[in-house]
């Protein structure tokens, strides 16, 4: 199954107190005509680093602990920009709550005009979760329940949700978002269950661009058409950032991996770094994307 489709670029940064500020980012990234901006997310890193780092036996890098609040810089972001998109990637929805979170980015996406992309997803760190009283285990069904709570109060006048980790009678909360009936949920992970978490109850599919990229969007694409959706109209936005031991420099032939596996949205990953830096990185990209 596959649609040619226009690849669409974006980039991606840990928004530490150390790189480029997001707002040069932003205002950057516009200039030489990237369609998005995306963010990441951790509230904090425990100090035990008890659980493992998903990406090897390398030191976890200080950018985990010291990114500012995403929405907070997605806003920075609006503020000095006019089409660019804002996206997270990822939103650790298990760890907020659901109800101040939808009135957050449903503020985020009034207040900028319709341009927010909600990248969700369920972490990988065992006690930052525990620090916020989310049980790691059900982390998967928490996830389901606030994004789904998120939906109801996004576009409903009056809201209500009756789950077994959101319980909520009819509220109202507005601003409403701009983009109807909301702005687009992409989860994001490799395995399986993030697969299906993007299928049931998200409008697309938010994987890092590894090796073998397209076989994983054709069996994301056969899993969907099995569940009754449409495959081809499930965005997939594909993350070019960090990897084990530094970055990934910037090369063509990752660009046409994604082509070819199929992505519709490639974002490609910006060191938390100074100013220059983080330009030169932007400078690459927008000559590779030609």
């Amino acid at each position: 199954m596959r649609r040619q489709v226009h690849l669409k670029y974006g980039v991606v940064i840990f928004p530490t107190d150390q790189a480029i500020r997001i707002d040069h980012l932003a205002r950057a990234a516009e200039e030489r005509g990237f369609e998005s901006l995306f963010v990441c997310e951790h509230s904090h890193i425990p100090a035990s680093r008890r659980t493992p780092w998903p990406l090897g036996d390398a030191p976890l890098p200080r950018e985990y602990w010291a990114m500012t609040d995403p929405l907070v810089a997605l806003a920075m972001a609006a503020g000095v920009t006019r089409k660019l998109l804002l996206g997270t990637a990822i939103c650790l929805v298990i760890q907020r709550d659901p109800i101040i979170l939808a009135k957050e980015t449903a503020s985020l996406d009034f207040l900028s005009g319709g341009r927010f992309v909600f990248g969700i997803g369920t972490g990988w760190n065992a006690e930052e979760m525990e620090n916020h009283g989310t049980p790691f285990a059900s982390r998967w069904e928490i996830a389901r329940d606030k994004t789904q709570a998120i939906k109801a109060i996004w576009t409903g006048a009056q809201a209500s949700y009756h789950g077994k980790w959101v319980n909520f009678d009819p509220i109202w909360s507005e601003p409403k978002p701009v983009q109807k009936p909301h702005p687009p949920i992409l989860f994001g992970g490799q395995g399986l269950k993030a697969m299906r978490a993007a299928i049931q109850y998200c409008d697309g599919w938010l994987p890092a661009l590894t090796p073998g990229f397209g076989a994983l969007v054709a069996k994301f694409r056969r899993m969907a058409q099995e569940a009754g959706r449409d495959a081809l109209s499930l965005n997939i936005t594909a993350i070019w950032a960090a990897v084990t031991g530094g970055w990934v420099a910037p090369d063509r032939a990752v660009l046409d991996e994604a082509i070819d596996g199929g992505a519709h949205r490639l974002i490609c990953g910006v060191p938390p770094a100074g100013t220059d830096t983080a330009l030169r990185w932007l400078d690459e990209y927008a000559r590779l994307i030609g």
